[in-house]
Parts: structure tokens; C-alpha cells; sequence
């Protein structure tokens, strides 16, 4: 598959982690009113994703302590979205 910021080609089961330790810095972490919510964009479509991070509200350091399993959460919805809306672009 091929990266959608970088186009390395990669098999599909390395991709994820590829996006994490290359790519990790386009999930954005934002707050408001008193919860913490992870985004995410297509750079093919600009298609957006906004999630909640449960436990970010409850436990100051969570996301310290959890940053990189959060944005490999953001990651995965957007694999999944470019796998259901852009196969043939991330085939390569």
C-alpha cells in the first residue's frame, strides 16, 4: 500500500505502523470543555474524524502516558477510511 503522505510502499499489515512513527504528528489532541478529543483528516478527500479520548477527563496523565496509543487509534479510523473510500489510491 502506498503512504498517503510520503508514498512509500508498504505491505497493508506494516502500514499502520508506519503512519504512527512517521506520521503520528497529523493527529491533532484538543480540548474542550473539560474533555480531550483526538483529530484526524484525509489528506485524499480532507474527510475529518473526532473522537473522544474517554479516560483523557479523568486521568491528567493519561495522555502522557498513553500519546502514542492514542494516535495509533486515530491512525487505524483513518486506514479504515482510506481502505473504504481510496482503495485503488492507497494500492499504489
Amino acid at each position: 500500500m502506498t503512504c498517503p503522505w510520503c508514498g512509500i510502499e508498504v505491505p497493508l499489515r506494516s502500514l499502520h505502523a508506519h503512519l504512527s512513527d512517521e506520521h503520528g504528528d497529523v493527529v491533532g489532541i484538543v480540548g474542550q470543555d473539560d474533555r480531550q478529543f483526538y483529530e484526524v483528516r484525509c489528506p485524499s478527500c480532507d474527510a475529518g474524524y473526532r473522537k473522544p479520548i474517554k479516560k483523557s477527563g479523568r486521568d491528567p496523565d493519561f495522555l502522557a502516558e498513553f500519546d502514542r496509543e492514542v494516535r495509533m487509534v486515530a491512525l487505524d479510523m483513518l486506514v479504515n477510511h482510506l481502505l473504504a473510500e481510496h482503495q485503488t489510491a492507497v494500492e499504489g
